[in-house]
């Protein structure tokens, strides 16, 4: 990528609903211009998607806890993701080096749900869960800086 694009990017990430007028004018580059740029990016695969971000709490869901998973039986194939991958309440899921094989992130309404939730995915995954609920986000989902001089 070069500068422009790096610009673009930048610029995206932090406000994907922005028009093509509009990015044209911060960046200073024609419309035309700007518009190929985003359709090769997309393209590429750099960008990947839009999307809005929603107030969690305003729609209900008051509750967040990050989960880690423990496999009952190690020796199983390791298809945890794969199994908990439809509970709709799991907004993340990563794996993991340590004790625990994943790390999960939910989203509830309340510790009664929090406690179904639990057993749903101890029972669905064969995993012991280790909950630690989150009391505040101080900051979250922000995008990593893209280095002016990288090679991609």
């Amino acid at each position: 990528m070069d500068s422009l694009d790096r610009r673009i990017v930048s610029h995206l990430a932090t406000d994907s609903s922005a028009s093509i007028g509009e990015l044209s004018d911060i960046l200073d580059v024609p419309s035309s211009t700007l518009h190929q740029r985003i359709k090769r990016l997309e393209t590429r695969g750099v960008i990947t998607g839009y999307r809005a971000t929603v107030n969690q709490r305003e729609a209900g869901l008051t509750l967040h806890a990050l989960v880690s998973l423990t496999p009952i039986d190690p020796a199983r194939p390791d298809d945890v993701a794969e199994l908990i991958s439809p509970i709709a309440e799991i907004e993340s899921c990563w794996s993991v080096a340590g004790t625990e094989s994943y790390i999960v992130k939910v989203a509830v309404t309340d510790p009664s749900e929090l406690e179904s939730l639990l057993g749903r995915i101890r029972s669905i995954a064969n995993v012991s869960t280790r909950t630690s609920v989150i009391l505040s986000t101080p900051f979250e989902g922000r995008q990593a800086v893209i280095p002016e001089d990288g090679n991609n």
